[in-house]
């Protein structure tokens, strides 16, 4: 396990409890009540530390290097049916965006998502989930194949932001992240998205448009990075502390302005702390939004959705 700084007291009666148990392991000291008092400070420092985190320690813990990615989520949920799709039939296949069709529960759905990789090697393969236009237009492509059949779409997002390189604006990076959110607001099949990451910018808001949209508890969503803004706005790094509290990025921030609608809770520590309960927690909401949304007719559907993007950003004096 890898700590953040915040996390450090918590790695330290971790280790002393380590230490505790094989001691007594080890010899003949009964170490019983030593190991419980250590467990019991380090269950309450646990809740303190979790129950108040900075917007801040919430980007910090979206990408945690051992939180679970978009195709961890992906395998759990779908529990050995998913069959991933490849190519935007245009360029090629971009490995940042994955796609392909799953089962939950009997039920299939259209899975789309950016994916960021697990170490080094598999973050140059991924880009580091920061997908170019082909991305763009290749979760289109499986969109409108799911409108096809009749089948929902899932979308999960974790990306620090669409590629920004030259080829990829050359390409129309921007008339293909508008495009797809163009097209997602007009589809006639049920869309659930959930934020397992981050959720930065127009990278995320490319497959961002759904019917019901879901944050998991420790995870952020704004048009900018901290330090992207702490970097516009100060000209230096150092302020990206103060930008994240400004930006009102974090989940309990994004509900309450009715931008999203409802947090998906998190095991105590983050989703990397037990994953078995955060996948089947993030299946249970999937499933939920699903059973609300599968007996509206496509007109309803497409009216509701509207409506709910219309409204966002209204402001009164």
């Amino acid at each position: 396990m890898e700590y953040l700084d915040f996390e450090l007291p918590i790695k330290e009666l971790e280790d002393q409890l380590d230490k505790c148990l094989i001691i007594g392991q080890e010899s003949d000291v009964d170490v019983t009540n030593t190991c419980k008092q250590i467990s019991k400070k380090l269950e309450e420092t646990k809740r303190n530390i979790y129950k108040n985190l900075t917007a801040w320690q919430r980007v910090q813990l979206s990408r945690h290097p051992n939180r679970p990615y978009v195709l961890e989520h992906i395998t759990n949920l779908t529990k050995g049916t998913f069959l991933e799709l490849f190519g935007d039939r245009g360029f090629k296949d971009d490995k940042a965006m994955i796609g392909g069709l799953g089962q939950i529960n009997g039920q299939s759905f259209m899975f789309v998502g950016q994916q960021k990789g697990i170490n080094t090697k598999m973050r140059q393969f991924r880009n580091f989930g920061m997908a170019n236009p082909e991305g763009y237009r290749k979760a289109l492509r499986l969109m409108k194949m799911a409108e096809k059949f009749g089948i929902p779409v899932v979308t999960l997002i974790d990306t620090p932001g669409a590629y920004p390189g030259l080829e990829a604006e050359e390409r129309g990076q921007g008339e293909a992240i508008a495009r797809n959110i163009f097209e997602m607001i007009r589809l006639k099949v049920p869309i659930i998205t959930v934020i397992v990451g981050e959720g930065a910018s127009g990278g995320a808001l490319g497959i961002g448009v759904g019917d019901k949209v879901y944050m998991m508890e420790n995870t952020w969503y704004s048009v900018i990075s901290p330090e992207s803004c702490s970097s516009i706005l100060w000209k230096s790094w150092e302020y990206k502390e103060q930008a994240a509290e400004a930006l009102k990025l974090t989940s309990a921030d994004m509900k309450k302005q009715k931008l999203v609608d409802d947090i998906i809770p998190e095991p105590l520590g983050g989703a990397h702390y037990d994953r078995e309960t955060a996948f089947k927690t993030v299946e249970q909401y999937i499933m939920k939004g699903f059973n609300e949304l599968k007996d509206l007719s496509t007109e309803e559907l497409i009216a509701q959705r509207m409506d709910k993007y219309s409204k966002m950003g209204e402001y009164k004096e």
